[in-house]
C-alpha cells in the first residue's frame, strides 16, 4: 500500500514538473512574440517620425548623407529667389512631375521641401507610393529654414533678394488709418480665395482702411523677422501697433467685423 502511494506521489510530481516546464516555455514564446511586435511597431513609428524633420535636423541629415537627392518642388519663380544648396527643382504642380521623379534613383535617400510643407508632403507621399525607399520632408519648408537662419543659394551664387526692410515695413504700418496686411504667395490656394474680397475691402473701406498685400517669396528677410511661418496670414495695425492677427483662411464677413 505504501509502495502504491509512493508511486502515485512520484507520478504527480512528474506531471506537475512537466506542466510547470510547459507553462514556462509557452510564456517565453508569448513574450517573445509580443516583444517582437512591440519592437517592430516602435521601429515603424520611429521611422515615420524621423522622415519629417525640423530645419536643423533636415540640414544635419543632408550633411550626413553623401548620396542625398535633394528635391525642391516649388515653382521655378520661387526657386529663383534662393534654394538649398545642391537641390534639383522639380515643380510639384508641373504636368511632368511624375515622369521626372521616376527618373531619380529610388534606392537613394531623398530630401524634399517646398515653401511651407504642403506640396512637399504631397510629393513625398507620392514618391513613397512609387517605391522610393527613404524620403525625408522639411517640416514647415523654406519658411522654417529661413526662421532657423540656415543658408540659401541662387543659381549664380549672388546674394538673393531680401525685399522690404523692417524699417520700411514699420513705416508702412504707422498710418493713422487701419492698415490690413495680407501675407500671401502666388501658389497658396487659400490666399487666392481671399484675394478678391480683400480687393473689395480696399475699395469699400478706403476711407478708414489701407490694404497692403505682401508676397512672402519676395521678402524672405522680412518674413523671418516677422516670424511669418505659414500662410495665409492677416494682420491689422493702428499707428504702428498690431491690433489683430489671423492665421489661415477666413471669410470676408469676419474680416470686416474686425475692421469695424
Amino acid at each position: 500500500m505504501n509502495s502504491k502511494n509512493q508511486l502515485k506521489n512520484v507520478n504527480l510530481k512528474h506531471n506537475f514538473l512537466a506542466m510547470k516546464t510547459l507553462f514556462f516555455l509557452l510564456s517565453i514564446m508569448l513574450f517573445a512574440c509580443g516583444g517582437t511586435n512591440l519592437t517592430d511597431g516602435n521601429t515603424v513609428n520611429a521611422q515615420q517620425t524621423q522622415t519629417n524633420l525640423s530645419a536643423k535636423e533636415f540640414s544635419m541629415k543632408m550633411e550626413q548623407t553623401p548620396s542625398a537627392q535633394i528635391i525642391d518642388v516649388r515653382t521655378p519663380g520661387e526657386v529663383a529667389g534662393g534654394f538649398i544648396n545642391n537641390a534639383v527643382n522639380i515643380d510639384y504642380n508641373s504636368a511632368d512631375f511624375t515622369s521626372k521623379i521616376n527618373q531619380l534613383d529610388k534606392n537613394k535617400p531623398t530630401f524634399v521641401y517646398c515653401l511651407s510643407g504642403g506640396r512637399s508632403g504631397s510629393a513625398a507621399a507620392q514618391m513613397r507610393s512609387d517605391g522610393f525607399k527613404i524620403v525625408y520632408e522639411l517640416s514647415g519648408g523654406i519658411m522654417k529654414w529661413n526662421a532657423a537662419g540656415l543658408p540659401l543659394v541662387t543659381k549664380n551664387q549672388t546674394p538673393k533678394k531680401q525685399g522690404m526692410s523692417m524699417s520700411e515695413y514699420k513705416e508702412l504700418t504707422s498710418s493713422d488709418k487701419i492698415v490690413l496686411v495680407d501675407f500671401y504667395a502666388e501658389w497658396c490656394a487659400p490666399c487666392k480665395r481671399m484675394k478678391p474680397y480683400l480687393e473689395e475691402i480696399a475699395k469699400e473701406m478706403n476711407a478708414t482702411v489701407t490694404v497692403v498685400r505682401i508676397d512672402v517669396d519676395q521678402h524672405p528677410s522680412l518674413m523671418k523677422e516677422l516670424k511669418i511661418e505659414e500662410l495665409p496670414v492677416l494682420r491689422t495695425y493702428k499707428k504702428g501697433t498690431m491690433t489683430w492677427e489671423q492665421k489661415g483662411f477666413i471669410e470676408k464677413a469676419e474680416v470686416v467685423k474686425k475692421l469695424n
